[in-house]
């Protein structure tokens, strides 16, 4: 019934790629070991949507 308010797995995950992009982003300035880290996940969550997109 509510399935319209729902957003799809990939929306989420996209979501979360750029939030941690902009982390990433913002402690590259000033830390760059936990900036890599965020870029890391960043990575990680990337490869899962390009893995959905193949499906």
């Amino acid at each position: 019934m509510f399935n319209f308010m729902k957003s799809s797995p990939k929306k989420k995950l996209e979501k979360t790629y750029e939030k941690l992009m902009k982390e990433a982003y913002r402690l590259s300035h000033t830390d760059r070991k936990a900036g890599d880290a965020k870029m890391a996940e960043a990575e990680e969550v990337l490869q899962k949507i390009k893995n959905l997109e193949t499906k």
